[in-house]
């Protein structure tokens, strides 16, 4: 198998966190809404620099589970924020880490490493605060198309986001199909523009 490759944030060593930490992984598809893919997948990076500022190491599930929920919020209202709605994300996320606490052991690849097929990662991914039908299809592509995990039934799992277009997180391979993301998603935000009009 080649060498996984995301580069997504424009920087190569909040990408590496990205490949190399499935928390980090799991926390940037959670906040990839309502602002750039850049942004939100460079965020993870900026949490554990805060994080880490205060107590090194203490960037994990357990981390942040560990911490107010509130703390959970200041970290992500700091300047500059970590997404266009602090608050709203900043408890998710520690959601998403008391989840992968009680749930997992706290150990987030095992969302994935012990799902028996694609309709259970499915299940698992979309029982996880703040990820919906779409962005659960998008994160099983992601990790089929972008670190070789594809358990039996991904494709199904998966959805149209399994197929070649460029048209999320999971199809940025390369600084070029990052820019073809984005340009498939600028053309489907004028599609809907051209239909309320």
């Amino acid at each position: 198998m080649t060498e996984a490759t995301f580069p997504i944030t424009g920087d190569p060593d909040d990408d590496a966190l990205l490949l190399d930490d499935p928390f980090a992984l799991l926390l940037g598809m959670l906040l990839d809404q309502q602002v750039p893919m850049e942004w939100a997948f460079r965020s993870p990076s900026r949490l554990r620099e805060r994080m880490e500022a205060a107590e090194p190491g203490s960037f994990s599930p357990a981390g942040l589970a560990a911490l107010s929920e509130d703390r959970a919020v200041e970290l992500f209202s700091e300047k500059p924020a970590l997404h266009r709605y602090p608050k709203s994300m900043g408890k998710r996320a520690h959601a998403v880490a008391e989840m992968l606490v009680d749930e997992y052991d706290g150990v987030a690849s095992a969302v994935w490493t012990t799902a028996a097929d694609g309709s259970e990662l499915y299940r698992r991914l979309r029982a996880l605060p703040g990820y919906g039908e779409e962005k659960a299809k998008i994160f099983v592509a992601l990790l089929a198309k972008r670190l070789g995990i594809r358990p039996d039934g991904w494709r199904e799992a998966a959805g149209v986001f399994a197929d070649d277009a460029p048209r999320s997180a999971a199809d940025v391979g390369s600084a070029a199909e990052l820019t073809l993301v984005r340009q498939w998603k600028q053309a489907q935000k004028q599609k809907g523009k051209t239909k309320q009009q």
